[in-house]
């Protein structure tokens, strides 16, 4: 979470000092549920989750299979597939375990290992939705040169820049965690291991962690939001010079997917960090971590297959082999 401003109480860290002890575990309290309806919502989130799964592989093995999408458009899309199931499967196997045996414990290795993972997936999907949006500026305003500024090596070096700065923030954000003191509390109001639940059972000084928040969120929040509206404003004033049906078109059949993705996305978050509301925030945060976490990653496979025409040509080819083969 990295634009949830907590800045604690310095006396009241001073006073929990007192009770500081050493956290072999931690409890997660898990969702807002009744005993009644665990069953229904255990169902309910297992075949999301396993609906994302499988309609990610999907995009997966189709851009893998059809030539026609071997281009950095379907390369950046194939990423943010395999980091969308990543991301997903930090946290939600965990949840589901938890509410199947009634058991909220997670060690306290294995939670500076999911808060880590979940840092890193999440920075790499904000930084793949940018790049992403930059291909998307080159092939419309630049379609002469697309392939010349688009080559492979760029898009490597756009995937492994996305991976790099993605692994550094996590790694130090967790580093810096791990040197905290935590007191007796050990209880999670959240369904994982979050940053900011974390930090505030922390009887330690944790300014140096929140500056180190706020920066990260500048640079895999902010920054790539900043540059995806940028893309998309060029874009727009690049169809409005030369104003034609078939531009408009081609312009909502090559970004309309990846619009209404980056929308999704970042709609949720918006709705999470800029609610003014604070009655039971604790549930809406839950409730806005469960949509980003494993909603938007499955809606990302229909929103790319249903709204672009190469994806269901690979999809309908895909079918016809597998009907020829039986």
């Amino acid at each position: 979470h990295f634009l949830l401003s907590f800045i604690p109480s310095r006396d009241k860290k001073s006073m929990r000092l007192e009770n500081q002890s050493h956290v072999s575990e931690f409890l997660l309290l898990g969702l807002p549920i009744r005993p009644k309806q665990q069953g229904v919502f255990f169902a309910l989130f297992l075949g999301v989750y396993l609906t994302m799964v499988l309609g990610n592989l999907l995009i997966l093995l189709l851009i893998r299979l059809d030539p026609r999408l071997h281009t950095p458009m379907y390369y950046f899309l194939s990423h943010l597939a395999f980091t969308d199931i990543s991301f997903s499967s930090v946290t939600i196997p965990k949840m589901l375990i938890n509410m199947q045996t009634q058991d909220q414990s997670i060690p306290y290795a294995e939670c500076i290992a999911q808060m880590y993972f979940f840092l890193l997936f999440g920075c790499i999907d904000n930084l793949l939705l940018v790049v992403m949006a930059y291909d998307r500026y080159v092939a419309i305003c630049h379609p002469l040169h697309y392939t010349t500024i688009m080559r492979e090596g760029l898009c490597m070096f756009l995937l492994a820049g996305s991976w790099l700065l993605s692994c550094v923030i996590a790694l130090s954000q967790t580093i810096l965690l791990v040197q905290l003191s935590f007191c007796e509390d050990n209880i999670i109001p959240h369904f994982f291991c979050d940053l900011a639940a974390l930090l505030k059972l922390s009887c330690s000084d944790t300014s140096v962690n929140e500056l180190v928040i706020f920066t990260a969120g500048t640079a895999v929040v902010i920054l790539p939001l900043s540059g995806i509206l940028v893309s998309y404003g060029l874009i727009g004033a690049s169809i409005l010079r030369v104003p034609s049906t078939k531009g408009i078109c081609k312009a909502l059949s090559t970004c309309g997917s990846h619009l209404s993705v980056v929308s999704l996305f970042y709609g949720t978050i918006m709705a999470l960090y800029f609610s003014t509301s604070s009655g039971k925030s604790k549930d809406k945060d839950m409730i806005a971590s469960l949509m980003y976490t494993m909603v938007t990653p499955m809606l990302n496979p229909f929103i790319y297959s249903l709204r672009n025409r190469d994806m269901k040509l690979a999809l309908g080819f895909l079918f016809r082999r597998n009907n020829f083969l039986i």
